[in-house]
């Protein structure tokens, strides 16, 4: 891999060809090892790319920075953004990946970018997780987006978020309703984290992918 991303992974140990594939991204202060255990139900049958964001936000790192809550700062975010598809793509060739099976897995940041490339990559995704993220205005407004017609959406939200506001993952929710996308929708009593309850759902969600 020629990408400047530091990453994990690992890969499938059944089966043969072409294989679907997981890529994680972490939220801000965290890192490449947070996300995998959320989906270690899928180590045997799946490619597993945990990717760490570039920039050093201690305790850990981030993808992007912000100029205020829900704002990223669009030079920043549109770089690593391209990094990220150019990531992806590579790895499709470089791990023979089916190209038809990929699906983006995020948190927080990780959640505003896998809604992102959800809507912009080529090829298509063929899953989306956010878990706690949001939609950029800008991405709605400035982005050229692809059809998400064959896209299936998971889109969690604790109902007590203290750094995302609840509301952010009803306007995802109905962002992708509106363009077509396979949506499925749920919330948690909880602020602004991953449930037991919210990790059996979405281990559920992958598995009829």
């Amino acid at each position: 891999m020629q990408s400047p991303f530091t990453f994990k992974h690992t890969a499938p140990t059944t089966g043969t060809g072409k294989q679907p594939a997981l890529f994680l991204l972490h939220g801000m202060g965290s890192h490449e090892g947070d996300l995998p255990n959320l989906v270690q139900d899928f180590t045997a049958t799946h490619h597993i790319f945990s990717l760490r964001g570039p920039i050093v936000q201690p305790p850990g790192y981030a993808f992007f920075t912000i100029e205020e809550e829900g704002k990223p700062e669009r030079e920043v975010f549109d770089k690593v953004l391209v990094y990220i598809q150019s990531f992806i793509r590579e790895a499709v060739h470089v791990y023979d990946l089916d190209s038809t099976r990929l699906t983006v897995v995020g948190f927080s940041q990780g959640a505003v970018l896998a809604q992102t490339l959800g809507l912009t990559l080529i090829p298509s995704l063929h899953g989306v997780v956010a878990l706690s993220g949001y939609i950029p205005d800008f991405v709605k407004s400035q982005y050229v987006k692809q059809s998400v017609e064959k896209q299936h959406v998971f889109i969690s939200h604790g109902d007590y978020d203290y750094v995302i506001p609840s509301q952010s993952g009803v306007e995802s929710k109905e962002y992708f309703e509106s363009l077509g996308a396979n949506v499925t929708f749920k919330t948690y009593p909880d602020g602004h984290g991953v449930t037991p309850e919210n990790q059996r759902d979405l281990t559920a969600f992958l598995h009829t992918l």
